[in-house]
């Protein structure tokens, strides 16, 4: 009787997801908003790795280590602070459009290093901590939508299908990353990616934001 009661919940409490207003455009923001680096990322450690003579930057798994492991993550952890202020702060409707942008832009650097290897660690370093700095920015403001997709009832249950989508929007974009820069190499497969940030941009067109929402209210 339990779990026949609890089995009835579950798809009550799904059929109110999937009857929320505007769901189709939400669904679609979540599977499309990191499109690109849902690609970039599963090329990004075998670009650095890789020789000079295929495409790649010859890294070795030490420097690699430092340079998208460490430097990498605290540029990642700066920028996912940085974009929850910002949003505290003017609130997601006004800061939608730039934080996009600051998370796709700086994926050129793969490009220019694609086109320019750098010699030097610390320019490799500096390339990866601006692109995973965007990276962190344009993700606060995905988790924000996510929020207000969920609100309402269900607000827990809703938010965890919001991150069943999420993580499915990153890993059905990976099953053709790799075949895809088999085909284009590196160069054409970093062009691809920005190319790839137009859906993104559409969806953050679509997406519908209520006036205020995610800014932090000043202390009376």
């Amino acid at each position: 009787q339990v779990q026949s009661t609890l089995f009835v919940d579950f798809f009550r409490v799904l059929g109110t997801f999937f009857r929320k207003p505007a769901i189709a455009v939400g669904i679609a923001y979540l599977l499309l908003y990191r499109f690109p680096e849902a690609q970039l990322l599963k090329l990004a450690a075998p670009f650095l790795l890789d020789p000079v003579e295929a495409g790649g930057l010859g890294l070795s798994t030490r420097e690699v280590g430092v340079a998208y492991g460490t430097v990498g993550l605290i540029a990642l952890t700066v920028g996912g602070i940085v974009g929850g202020l910002l949003i505290a702060r003017f609130g997601l409707k006004a800061c939608l459009w730039p934080l996009v942008w600051v998370m796709h832009l700086p994926n050129l650097v793969f490009l220019a290093m694609a086109l320019w290897p750098p010699q030097q660690l610390w320019v490799v370093s500096t390339a990866l901590a601006m692109e995973q700095f965007g990276y962190g920015v344009g993700f606060a403001a995905y988790l924000m939508v996510m929020i207000l997709i969920a609100e309402g009832p269900h607000k827990t249950a809703h938010y965890a299908i919001c991150t069943g989508f999420m993580a499915l929007g990153m890993m059905l974009p990976g099953f053709w990353s790799g075949w895809l820069q088999d085909q284009l190499g590196y160069v054409g497969f970093f062009t691809w990616v920005m190319v790839a940030a137009i859906p993104s941009f559409v969806m953050t067109a679509l997406i519908r934001v209520p006036e205020g929402f995610g800014r932090r209210e000043p202390a009376a």
